[in-house]
């Protein structure tokens, strides 16, 4: 089954047709810059022109940057405080006319790496880490889901949440080269491995191609790889999280 996968960030919105059976991207991504601010009627209007881009009919996969729960957008994280409250997946469906599944993004990119990358068949307490404009994390036990699991939104020093500090988007805003960054992003992983002693954690997200750059600045006993499919990984795991709802109606 051919399905669309869009995978909304703080930078760009993404969107591919995906193979759900192979998990593999079977077009071109598409990309269009998120619009600043980041509000719901900008940004549904990139999300449908993404639609129309594809001339798709079927079944909607989107992962979005926030808390989401039944279809509601219960944190605003990096948007615009009017998502708040939103449920994204009617908002959506309005606009298209098409059946979106909206899951938190983190969730999305995890849960395509356990099916189809390098967490297949892992087993104990996985954790992927999306490196973007904020830090997304997803949680998987025994290969099973467990959703909104938002460690980027910890308390650090001065700052609200650890990922303005330590995201990618906090490397690109202060010009760190990769090993200084690094250093930063190890603090993170600290705090992650203190707070929920993981037995893996993946890196996902626009900076885990560049993982060579700054993998001698991590030094925690977890052990820590990169995500094969790197920064496609949140449309393919959207795309088919909209196949495993049509499964469990």
């Amino acid at each position: 089954m051919t399905l669309l996968g869009i995978d909304v960030g703080g930078s760009g919105i993404k969107g591919a047709l995906v193979n759900s059976e192979t998990g593999e991207m079977i077009s071109e991504r598409f990309r269009i810059v998120t619009p600043i601010p980041r509000t719901p009627e900008a940004m549904t209007d990139v999300i449908a022109q993404i639609v129309t881009h594809f001339d798709y009919k079927g079944k909607v996969g989107c992962g979005f940057p926030t808390i989401i729960k039944n279809g509601v957008c219960k944190a605003t994280g990096n948007l615009h405080k009017s998502w708040l409250g939103i449920n994204v997946e009617e908002l959506l469906e309005k606009k298209t006319g098409l059946d979106f599944t909206v899951i938190n993004d983190a969730d999305a990119a995890g849960y395509a790496t356990m099916n189809y990358g390098i967490g297949k068949g892992e087993k104990g307490f996985v954790v992927m880490i999306t490196i973007g404009t904020g830090l997304g994390s997803g949680a998987f036990l025994d290969g099973r889901l467990i959703p909104n699991f938002e460690l980027g939104q910890i308390p650090y020093k001065k700052y609200s949440k650890i990922e303005k500090w330590a995201a990618g988007s906090a490397k690109d805003r202060e010009g760190l080269t990769y090993k200084k960054w690094g250093k930063r992003f190890n603090t993170f992983l600290e705090y992650v491995e203190l707070i929920v002693s993981p037995d893996l954690i993946i890196l996902g997200g626009g900076a885990s191609k560049d993982f060579e750059e700054f993998k001698s600045k991590i030094n925690i006993e977890t052990k820590v790889v990169a995500a094969e499919l790197q920064n496609n990984a949140g449309i393919i795991g959207a795309a088919v999280a909209s196949l495993y709802k049509t499964n469990n109606k």
